[in-house]
């Protein structure tokens, strides 16, 4: 990373960190372990300084007090164009979250990274939270990432889930396809 950049994602990384204190994931860490998490399996696929940021802003708009012009001041117009495609907003219509979200190479990608590290770590979620997280990961997410297969199959596993049932198999030269 650049100095630049890398100055940028610090300023970025304190005032998300700031926006998500008190707020802890199911399993008791800090908020904040799930956006750099997703930020850090968006720069392992290549994405660039805006998309990391993306990564590190993509629940502030749901989940924060942050404003659109914070977001604005710590970040740019692309991603606060990105952030406010992965924000659900109130009477959302899945559909079309989803297809606003395919129309944005930045949002497509951290949305990914997002639902890839949040199958991750269901295993510590109730069972009814990570059946209803198969299922609709399969129906609006299955080829956003090509980890993401594996990541609900695993989740499937832990709920006893009939692999049968799942809409897609395990080819033998290790790549999953769609049934």
């Amino acid at each position: 990373m650049m100095e630049e950049e890398s100055i940028r994602y610090e300023r970025a990384l304190a005032f998300a960190t700031k926006k998500h204190e008190g707020q802890y994931r199911i399993g008791g860490l800090p908020y904040i372990s799930h956006p750099v998490a997703v930020a850090e399996i968006v720069r392992q696929k290549g994405g660039d300084a805006d998309a990391i940021i993306t990564a590190l802003f993509h629940d502030l708009l749901e989940d924060t007090d942050a404003t659109e012009e914070e977001i604005l001041f710590y970040g740019n117009p692309k991603i606060l164009r990105s952030v406010q495609l992965l924000t659900k907003t109130k009477g959302y219509v899945m559909q079309d979250y989803v297809n606003a979200i395919r129309s944005d190479p930045t949002a497509f990608l951290v949305k990914g990274a997002d639902r890839l590290h949040n199958l991750r770590c269901a295993l510590v979620a109730d069972a009814q939270f990570r059946r209803k997280y198969v299922y609709e990961t399969i129906d609006w997410y299955l080829d956003f990432l090509p980890e993401i297969p594996s990541a609900v199959k695993d989740l499937a596993q832990s709920l006893d889930i009939p692999l049968a049932e799942l809409p897609f198999s395990y080819a033998p030269e290790h790549t999953w396809k769609i049934k």
